[in-house]
C-alpha cells in the first residue's frame, strides 16, 4: 500500500453518495507498500479501505481482482469484501482513476514471525488454493519468467547505476530460469504477494488476508515459493529451516504437494526471488517525488537469490 493521489473532500463526498455506507468522517492515508493509493476510510456506518489504483495495475484486470475477493469471501476465506454501490457496482472512478471500497479487516500484521505463525500461514495459503478451484476468472501473471528480462533491461537503462555485482548475479540466473522454468505443475489462481504485511493475525491464528492486486493464474507451488522467500529468511539473509519446515508442513496438511512440485521448489524459489528483486530494483530506481511510499530494499532479495542458487535440493527448504 502507498499514497500517490490526494482525495479532495468534495470528491469523497460524491463517491460515498453512491453507496449506503454513510457519510465520511475521516480519511487516513496508509503509507506501507508501493503499488496503489490506500486510505482507511471512516464513515458514519463504520470503517473501510479505499483504494485508488495506480502504476502497474491494468484497469482491465480490476474486475478479476474484485470478483476474486467476492468469491473467496463466499468460501469463508477471511479477506476484504468489495462494497457494492446502489447499482451493484464495486468498481468506481475517483480523481480520474479507478477506485474501490472494501471492508475493513480487524487484526495486525505480525511484528514477530515464528514457526507457529509460519505453520498457520501455510494452512491458510493451502485453503486459498483449494477455494479457487471453481473460480472461473483468469488473469495472466504479468510478472512471470517471460517478463523478468525486459524488467531487468529497464532497470539497466536507468541513469542511476545498479548496485555493485548485481548485474553479474542477475544475468546468468535469468538464463537458467528461462531455460529450466517448470511448466507442467498444478495451477490455478494464486495470491502472488503474500508478504507479512498482507496477513493479519490474532496470536498465532490467521484472521485475514489482504491485497489481492497481484493475484493471477500460475502454479500453486510458485505461491508457496513466494511465501518461503517472504516469511522464512532472517533479517541478515539466512534461511530459517525451522520456519520453512513449519510453513511447508502447514501447507501440506491441507493440500499435499505433488512430487513434481517438490522437485521444482528450488527453481520456483529462485524465480520468486528474482521477481521481487527486479520489481524492488525498478521501484528504487524510479521513485515518485512527493509520494507517500516506503521504497523497499532490492538487495534483500539479492541475498535470497544467492541462497537459492546454492541450494542442493528441496531438503534445503525443510522438505523430507
Amino acid at each position: 500500500m502507498a499514497v500517490y493521489t490526494s482525495v479532495p473532500d468534495d470528491a469523497l463526498e460524491a463517491l460515498l453518495a453512491r453507496y449506503e455506507i454513510g457519510r465520511p468522517l475521516a480519511l487516513h492515508p496508509i503509507a506501507e507498500g508501493v503499488e496503489n493509493s490506500n486510505f482507511r476510510l471512516e464513515t458514519t456506518s463504520g470503517r473501510y479501505i479505499l483504494t485508488i489504483y495506480e502504476k502497474r495495475v491494468d484497469p482491465a484486470d480490476l474486475p478479476f481482482f474484485l470478483d476474486l475477493m467476492d468469491h473467496l469471501a463466499a468460501k469463508a476465506i477471511a479477506c476484504p469484501v468489495p462494497i457494492h454501490d446502489r447499482d451493484g457496482q464495486s468498481l468506481q472512478t475517483l480523481c480520474g482513476k479507478p477506485a474501490a471500497i472494501v471492508s475493513f479487516l480487524e487484526g495486525r500484521s505480525p511484528k514477530r514471525i515464528d514457526a507457529a505463525r509460519c505453520r498457520a500461514l501455510g494452512g491458510t495459503l493451502a485453503d486459498l488454493h483449494l477455494a479457487v478451484r471453481d473460480f472461473d476468472g483468469h488473469r495472466r501473471n504479468a510478472l512471470s519468467v517471460a517478463d523478468w528480462r525486459p524488467l531487468f533491461a529497464a532497470c539497466r537503462a536507468s541513469p542511476t547505476p545498479l548496485p555493485d555485482g548485481l548485474a553479474q548475479l542477475v544475468a546468468p540466473t535469468l538464463d537458467s530460469l528461462e531455460a529450466n522454468w517448470p511448466e507442467e505443475l498444478p495451477a490455478g489462481v494464486i495470491h502472488a504477494d503474500l508478504f507479512p504485511d498482507n496477513v493479519f493475525f490474532a496470536d498465532d491464528a490467521v484472521t485475514g488476508v489482504i491485497d489481492f492486486y497481484f493475484a493471477c493464474n500460475d502454479r500453486f507451488a510458485y505461491d508457496v515459493a513466494i511465501c518461503l522467500n517472504a516469511w522464512c529468511f532472517e533479517p541478515l539473509g539466512d534461511y530459517n529451516l525451522t520456519k520453512g519446515r513449519a510453513f511447508l508442513d502447514g501447507y501440506r496438511t491441507v493440500r499435499p504437494l505433488a512430487p513434481a512440485e517438490i522437485e521444482a521448489l528450488p527453481m520456483l524459489a529462485t524465480g520468486a526471488a528474482m521477481r521481487f528483486l527486479l520489481t524492488r530494483l525498478y521501484d528504487w530506481l524510479n521513485q515518485v517525488e512527493g509520494a507517500l511510499v516506503k521504497t523497499k530494499d532490492p538487495m534483500e532479495y539479492a541475498k535470497k537469490l544467492a541462497f537459492h542458487k546454492a541450494a542442493p535440493g528441496p531438503a534445503a527448504y525443510g522438505l523430507d
